[in-house]
């Protein structure tokens, strides 16, 4: 796409949460065209960061990417994302009227149980409090470790991780150990998953290359059509039970949709092991499995500081994207998934189903009466 032909599209950019635009290559460089489109975005946009980034993602675009830009973005939008996540726990846990119309209530109850004994035991690690986030705790990198010893990860060559704090060094030790790192976007909202691999990353620049920072920095983005294998997915968890391999996640859902995803991709399928690194404390024995729904996805393991549990999964693996359970709201936030979307009823020739829509927080469904 040439500068001008960019110009034709500016308006669209007006909607999205982050004004960083990547331009993958090919890409038709001219200086006079690139002064005249970043001069009119930027008349469009108080604050626009406009950077053209290859897909080689070579050392002088590293540089010029805008650390400090992308970090206060992500955390801004973290912080709404948790503020949302609060509220919406305190209906569900508070509301007696609300939490029996909604059928994830019980969820709420027990995140919230295995939050307050991580911060009132100080088990919890930063960033804190850990409410409203995959916990980060005492002794992760020791549950890393026993992870990193189990046969299935020792013979893996892509292994999945979640990019929360408590699996960092479980990030560390697959790129130290010159395996191909596959990751989400933070909430998905920037893109999809990114590759990173030890051939990408000096030795001094592995521990940076395992941070949000780091990935957008050094990874390169993939898209839907990318033919990739992964052996191990490492997803994070608030509560887990070793029984059956029910888990419970923040309560956003993102894990079922990347998982969903890699099995529309081929990438995973039933067989592919699926890991959890967690304290011992968020082991719990009270998850209804009856009341688990289609899309939640259980673990087949679980590594602790102190311990490795082979769970006795008896909850299937989803198979993919269950679009009848996806709210309109959640689709409007993820943009692969419009794209993945797209791309099904296209080739099939039939419109999916939609899910019901989301319940709003109390302040927002407020806001939205006045306005």
């Amino acid at each position: 796409m040439h500068a001008p032909e960019l110009l034709h599209y500016y308006p669209k950019f007006h909607s999205m949460d982050s004004y960083m635009i990547r331009l993958s290559s090919p890409f038709t460089y001219n200086h006079k065209c690139y002064l005249f489109a970043n001069q009119k975005l930027s008349r469009h946009f108080t604050s626009f960061n406009f950077r053209l980034q290859s897909r080689k993602n070579s050392n002088s675009d590293a540089k010029e990417f805008d650390e400090s830009a992308f970090e206060a973005e992500r955390l801004r939008l973290d912080a709404k994302a948790r503020e949302s996540m609060a509220q919406i726990s305190k209906t569900m846990t508070e509301t007696t009227a609300e939490a029996e119309a909604d059928p994830k209530a019980w969820k709420w109850v027990i995140r919230k149980r295995i939050w307050d004994l991580m911060e009132a035991q100080n088990i919890a690690q930063n960033p804190r409090p850990v409410h409203h986030r995959i916990p980060n705790f005492v002794g992760a990198s020791s549950a890393a470790k026993k992870l990193s010893e189990l046969e299935a990860f020792v013979m893996a060559n892509c292994v999945k991780v979640n990019p929360d704090s408590p699996q960092k060094q479980v990030r560390f030790l697959t790129l130290s150990d010159g395996k191909k790192l596959l990751t989400p976007q933070p909430r998905l909202r920037t893109g999809f998953f990114s590759i990173l691999e030890s051939s990408m990353l000096t030795p001094s620049t592995i521990n940076e290359a395992c941070t949000s920072v780091g990935v957008a920095k050094y990874g390169r983005p993939i898209g839907l059509d990318e033919k990739i294998k992964v052996d191990v997915i490492v997803i994070g968890s608030v509560a887990v039970d070793p029984t059956t391999g029910a888990r419970l996640g923040k309560g956003e859902g993102f894990a079922e949709l990347e998982y969903g995803m890699l099995r529309y991709m081929g990438a995973i399928d039933d067989s592919t092991l699926v890991v959890t690194s967690v304290h011992d404390c968020q082991i719990v024995d009270d998850i209804p499995v009856e009341k688990l729904l289609v899309h939640d996805v259980p673990v087949d393991i679980i590594c602790t500081p102190t311990q490795v549990i082979f769970t006795n999964r008896t909850i299937p693996k989803p198979q993919g994207i269950y679009w009848d359970k996806l709210s309109p709201e959640k689709l409007g936030q993820i943009r692969i998934l419009r794209e993945l979307k797209s791309r099904i009823e296209q080739e099939t020739g039939q419109k999916l189903p939609c899910g019901p829509s989301e319940k709003l927080p109390p302040n927002a469904q407020r806001r939205r009466r006045r306005s």
